[in-house]
């Protein structure tokens, strides 16, 4: 056994730095002794070299245990130790983390196992305890044991090529992990490219180190029964070349045999684990649609070994002494060359295919020879003697013995070699030669995909499309360059069902460039997308994303709801079946599109209406529990909606990747929707949604700055719009999408908060124009204000209004101009004007006509005296002009009452201008209850909407203070209680005035910066209130021995201390004078009574002093700082002051929109006839839907198309700018000299070719002139040369054609 005292001392002086972390990874990986194993040498074989003293596993006869030592009849009759049957399994002793010490802080993960171990195991450690990103690409690396130096172009190959190329598509490169030769270079190659390599692409290129245990140095000090996080593992040199690990790879696989000093006991193990990886899929949670690609990579490959052993045959004729030891020698170097041979077989036989690096040396030349030479050669007949299909079988065996005598002179056993280096080429197939001394290593990744191409195509028999498997490859890779140059060129003529799996890899494991190239060649998105794969985009999020959490939740409601649905009988019994249902929901993901509908809901809140209700035969109108028992029963009786298509594919699509936070996937699915506007203001809306709800921090980030984009693309197609036709952009506005629950531009702009969108100059023309509805905008406010209080002006010219039908007339005889040029023109007239809009409603009261669907009707024009009367009283300027002043009369007449009029309770009051101004705040509740009913589709519903504007909770506030103070002021025990309360109301509805500033474009954003102050205050109170109560009660404790009336300690300890800030109370002198009070006492019982203590004489210096720093604290610092604050926020918002008010301006304009004409009290006669339309008459409102035009599908579908040629237009002239900035002309320079580069090599590489068949040529007239010299009945000495192509190029492979 091991003795394993030292590293104990080691792991123990180390092991004084561990924390939380060490605990919970000590936790997390203490199964790992109970599961893996490592072998133990239970039998002693004697070494006959040693004389006894080793065993043939290589361990001294002192390491083994007495067991293994027995004198058993079996140990005298073996001559050979082997592992499976000489050695035993326990629990393995070395795993946990390792940290090199003198290197890097960075820890890496390692593990020693029996060979025997299960790879399944190992890859759900790598990938789940060690969090090894899943590889979309593994290459073994194969070879390069010999003692001689790596060459400079097979360095160049694995740091150029190799890893950057495992960088591009994510792989693994399996190597040894030691530090020495192939796994030496490999290490340095991963560090070189970290260092230069960005963060986030660190993580993609993983170095995993699988290596004999009993061959690594200091291996001792990783053993540690419970695991070592992390153990420190000192080397003495690091510069040369030694068997220790290297600490540039991520994690070590020791594969345990029992031996000591053996190589090759980890090659079955390696090549189990690259099989199994070869059956696992790959993306997000085995999402893709290949399997995972595994490639060994064969270089140089031992060939100095059989150097070494000729070598050695040498000195035995001279040392005969030493003739056992160096027999053993060459046979353990013999072995060791067998072995890869053997390795190499065993995965061709598993069709993993190989990459020969030709030129590197060994074994690698000597396979390379034989696979380009030997089958280009034709095969010459013999005699006619014997069999004549063994014929040709023997005679390629003779030219593979031919060929390993020219590359291995002076090796005498070759009987075996030639046999595998004959199996070997007969699955040529799955071999390709790549020689990169004369290629760029830049086209690494490149060769890998022909390579595994080329091996996929020799095992699939028959295929409908050869180039799906490298175009599936190529996503896995996410290598849409290659794509692009090979596979879609027009060249090749892709088919929808070849690209159906590639595009649900590239949209679950987000690859947008992938689902663009698709999507530009042959895809049918609608054929592609229906309800069924909607479904399972979702339920492909992966396990802790926000959006996973969602609708976890969501289907977990549903479930309980489902369970609290069933009678109280059956519930019982339900419950465990429902439990357990909801616990395995979770591994299932069994999410419908009902939770998507649940998560968009709650994202979006009242802003549109439910998500795929439709699909799911639900009414939209319908309460949450119904709903929810709707959609259970609709669940469980299957879901009949899979196989529908879905209407609106790319807007379902934006939804999908903006709810995943996908940022170029959600830009692209944006650019392919419809309804650019809307569809950017709802990504902006659900985006800032989830950056409320999102801990992260760098995610809520990228969540703000994608929801920043969205709202600057809303604003930017909307000013395109704008610019290019007036009418149609304010009809974009307030049209109503089906696809996002029948909202508006506008309405989603106010959820998302989207102020940007607000200041854009079209939005705020079509606010103008409601804002004053039939009237010119440069109307004075005196004049309104004369019309106002002297009606009958209003039919003068004192204000001017449009002329309506001058204008009506215009567009009618555009529109019938149009309809003779082209009758289904994308270009005509699709809705009318909204003053003609706002005119249907007036007249019509709620009935649809055709003037809104756009048909070019007209409605019936209304005489003089009734229109001017409505176009100056509908408008909304006007109606706030008249509660503006109806307010302040209010307040007067609510301010005489307080000072003047304020009568006794009855029967003695209340006064008749008391009962008007209960008539007047009752009129103002009679407001209030019409707008909350009118706001939503239902009570819960509209009152929520109500509750969320600040005004409103205002007015719920003046409401309610005012009916208490009414109730309080009609008794005599509560009158001045009462009157009080009203008091305090009479602030709150004064202060209510300040809603009017809304409107000024200079007091407006004023109260923006009042409302953020507001706030700041807040923070400087709660720092105040800590040096208050701190000064107050210390001051009053040294002043006042005893003093427990309340009345004077809250004046004292509160009130006074903040009467010091600003100059008040005490001074300083009386303070110190402590003893000048006239009526004081030191006696305790007249103090509890009531009297005034005497002060403390003794801490009066003590009080001074913390006054001095109080005042400092207070009135300098404290003051300074909310100064400071209140300047930084008037600074912020004032450079925005414009935005801000152009936002709020909306709600004010909508407010009053909706408003009765009549003003407070007077307005109880509209809301007398409101209620006789709505509740008697049942006549529909038109204006519960204000700011809303609902379209035909043609003039629907009209607009729509507009708007995306808007968006076309200036996403083309976008990208022209782009195209024409310095980065961009850079990189196409680049890729410029790139290609030329590339052609000169390709000249080159012709030119050699050139030189090579012209060489080629030449021999073979001389071999036709010896041949014809020795005479025609003579057999030529040797074969006719092969044509050999001594530069072929990277795409030349005996197994793949391009």
């Amino acid at each position: 056994m091991i003795n394993t005292g030292p590293e104990e001392g080691d792991r123990e002086g180390g092991g004084g730095d561990n924390t939380d972390n060490t605990c919970e990874n000590e936790k997390s990986q203490s199964w790992i002794p109970k599961t893996i194993k490592k072998r133990v040498c239970s039998t002693f074989v004697e070494d006959s070299v040693s004389n006894g003293a080793l065993c043939q596993c290589g361990a001294a006869r002192n390491d083994h245990a007495s067991v293994a030592l027995g004198d058993y009849f079996s140990t005298a009759i073996v001559n050979h130790w082997e592992s499976v049957q000489h050695s035993s399994e326990q629990p393995t002793d070395a795993f946990g983390e390792v940290q090199f010490a003198g290197a890097s802080k960075r820890t890496s993960y390692f593990l020693r196992l029996s060979w025997s171990t299960e790879p399944s195991l190992v890859y759900n450690i790598l990938t789940t305890h060690w969090g090894l990103p899943a590889p979309n690409l593994v290459v073994s690396v194969v070879g390069g044991n010999s003692r001689t130096q790596i060459k400079t172009w097979v360095r160049e190959i694995l740091r150029q090529g190799l890893v950057k190329a495992s960088q591009s598509t994510g792989a693994w490169i399996l190597t040894t992990g030691l530090r020495e030769r192939l796994g030496r270079c490999v290490g340095q190659a991963v560090r070189d490219h970290a260092a230069a390599a960005s963060s986030v692409s660190l993580n993609k290129v993983v170095a995993l180190g699988i290596a004999p245990w009993g061959v690594v140095e200091k291996r001792e000090q990783l053993v540690n029964p419970q695991g070592s996080f992390p153990v420190r593992y000192y080397v003495q040199n690091i510069s040369r070349e030694s068997c220790s690990l290297d600490n540039n790879y991520q994690a070590f696989l020791l594969v345990d045999d029992g031996s000591v000093g053996r190589r090759g006991g980890e090659m079955g193990f390696r090549a189990r684990l690259e099989e199994y990886i070869s059956h696992q899929r790959t993306g997000i949670l085995g999402s893709g649609s290949i399997d995972i690609p595994v490639v060994c990579m064969l270089i140089s490959g031992d060939a100095d070994m059989l150097k070494v052993q000729s070598l050695l045959y040498m000195l035995i004729d001279n040392h005969n002494k030493c003739c056992d030891l160096i027999l053993k020698l060459c046979k353990y170097l013999f072995h060791g060359f067998c072995n890869v041979c053997q390795r190499m077989d065993l995965s061709l036989k598993n069709s993993i295919p190989w990459l020969v690096l030709a030129g590197s040396g060994g074994l690698a030349d000597f396979l390379s020879d034989v696979l380009e030479n030997l089958s280009s050669t034709p095969a010459v007949p013999s005699s006619g003697e014997g069999n004549s299909e063994a014929g040709p079988s023997v005679d390629l065996k003779d030219r593979v013995a031919e060929r390993f005598k020219k590359h291995f002179p002076s090796e005498i056993q070759t009987d075996k070699l030639v046999e595998q280096a004959f199996s070997i080429y007969q699955n040529r197939g799955l071999i390709m030669v790549y020689h990169g001394e004369h290629e760029s290593p830049n086209d690494f990744d490149t060769v890998l995909l022909k390579t595994l191409v080329g091996a996929s195509k020799q095992r699939a028999l028959v295929e409908a499309n050869p180039y799906s498997d490298e175009l599936k490859l190529a996503v896995t890779w996410n290598r849409v360059d290659i794509a692009k140059s090979e596979l879609f060129n027009g060249d090749i003529q892709w088919k929808y069902e070849d690209l159906e799996d590639s595009m649900t890899d590239a949209l679950i494991n987000d690859k947008p460039q992938f689902v663009r190239l698709f999507a530009e060649n042959g895809l049918n998105i609608v054929d592609y997308l229906n309800y069924g794969r909607l479904e399972s985009l979702y339920r492909s999020a992966p396990d802790g994303t926000l959006l996973y959490q969602l609708l976890q939740h969501c289907l977990e409601e549903r479930l309980g709801n489902m369970a609290s649905a069933q009678p109280s009988s059956e519930q019982q019994g339900l419950s465990s079946k429902v439990v357990a249902d909801n616990n395995e929901s979770r591994p299932r993901r069994k999410f419908t599109l009902f939770e998507v509908s649940g998560v968009l809901k709650h994202l979006m809140g009242d802003a549109c209406q439910p998500f795929y209700y439709k699909a799911l035969g639900l009414q939209s109108s319908s309460f949450k529990r119904t709903a929810m028992k709707r959609a259970t029963k609709i669940l469980h009786g299957g879901s009949k909606y899979h196989q529908q298509r879905c209407p609106h594919p790319w807007a379902s699509l934006f939804l999908w990747a903006v709810l995943q936070n996908r940022s170029e996937m959600a830009l692209f699915f944006w650019e392919m929707a419809g309804e650019a506007v809307l569809s950017a203001l709802g990504g902006c809306k659900i985006l800032r949604e989830l950056s409320k709800r999102e801990d992260e921090t760098e995610t809520k980030l990228s969540m703000k700055e994608l929801a920043q984009k969205f709202e600057n693309l809303a604003h930017d197609i909307f000013s395109s719009c704008y610019r290019s036709d007036e009418n149609r952009s304010f009809s974009l506005l307030i049209r109503k999408s089906h696809f996002w629950g029948h909202s508006t531009c506008l309405q989603m702009g106010v959820s998302a908060d989207a102020r940007l969108f607000f200041s854009n100059d079209g939005v705020q023309s079509l606010l103008s124009q409601i804002w004053w509805g039939d009237m010119k905008r440069n109307t004075e406010i005196w004049k309104l204000l004369l019309a106002f209080f002297c009606p009958i002006l209003c039919y003068t010219n004192l204000i001017s209004f449009r002329n309506q039908y001058d204008q009506q007339e215009e567009e009618r005889m555009l529109f019938e101009d149009e309809l003779d040029q082209d009758n289904d023109s994308l270009y005509g007239t699709t809705v009318f004007s909204f003053t003609d809009i706002k005119q249907h409603e007036v007249d019509s009261e709620g009935q649809k006509s055709d003037a809104i669907k756009g048909v070019p009707q007209r409605p019936p024009q209304s005489p003089f005296i009734v229109s001017r009367w409505r176009q100056f009283w509908y408008a909304p300027v006007t109606s706030f002009l008249g509660n503006v002043l109806m307010y302040f009369l209010f307040l007067l007449l609510f301010a005489y009452v307080l000072l003047v009029d304020f009568k006794p309770p009855p029967p003695s009051g209340p006064a008749a201008t008391e009962c008007v101004l209960y008539f007047w705040v009752f009129t103002l509740v009679c407001e209030e209850i019409r707008q909350t009913l009118f706001l939503g589709t239902t009570w819960t519903q509209s009152f929520r909407l109500y509750i969320q504007d600040v005004w409103n909770k205002c007015d719920l506030t003046a409401i309610s203070l005012f009916i208490v103070g009414l109730i309080c002021r009609m008794f005599h025990r509560s009158h001045e209680f009462g009157r009080d309360v009203l008091c305090l109301d009479y602030m709150v509805f004064t202060i209510r005035l300040i809603h009017i500033f809304a409107i000024h474009k200079q007091l407006g954003p004023k109260l923006i910066i009042v409302g953020n102050m507001m706030k700041d205050v807040f923070f400087f109170l709660f720092f105040l209130g800590v040096w208050v109560l701190a000064y107050g009660v210390a001051n009053q404790a040294l002043i006042y021995t005893y003093d427990p009336n309340p009345n004077r300690i809250f004046l004292r300890v509160f009130y006074m201390p903040y009467l010091h800030i600003f100059g008040y109370g005490s001074s300083i002198e009386e303070e110190m004078d402590v003893g000048r009070e006239l009526n004081c006492t030191d006696n305790v019982t007249l103090i509890e009574s009531g009297e005034e203590p005497c002060k403390n004489q003794e801490s009066n210096w003590l009080v001074v002093i913390l006054l001095v720093v109080y005042l400092l604290v207070t009135n300098i610092l404290l003051i300074n700082l909310v100064i400071a604050m209140f300047s930084y926020t008037f600074s912020e918002v004032q450079e925005h002051s414009d935005t801000y008010w152009k936002f709020q301006r909306y709600n004010l304009i909508v407010e009053y929109h909706s408003r009765p004409s009549l003003a407070p009290p007077f307005i109880i006669l509209s809301h007398i006839k409101v209620f006789i339309k709505r509740i008697i008459h049942k006549v529909p409102s038109v204006k519960i839907h204000h700011f809303v035009l609902d379209l035909e599908p043609k003039a629907a579908n009209r607009l729509s198309t507009w708007e995306t040629i808007q968006k076309e237009d200036f996403l083309t002239a976008r990208n022209k700018i782009q195209k024409s900035s310095d980065s961009e002309r850079l990189k196409r320079m680049s890729a410029k000299v790139d290609d030329v580069l590339k052609r000169l090599t390709e000249s080159k590489e012709f030119e050699h070719r050139l030189q090579a068949q012209m060489e080629h040529y030449s021999t073979v007239l001389n071999w036709v002139v010896d041949t014809l010299a020795q005479g025609s009945t003579v057999k030529p000495p040797r074969p006719p040369p092969a044509l050999r192509d001594s530069l072929p190029s990277s795409s030349k492979s005996t197994g793949f054609q391009p």
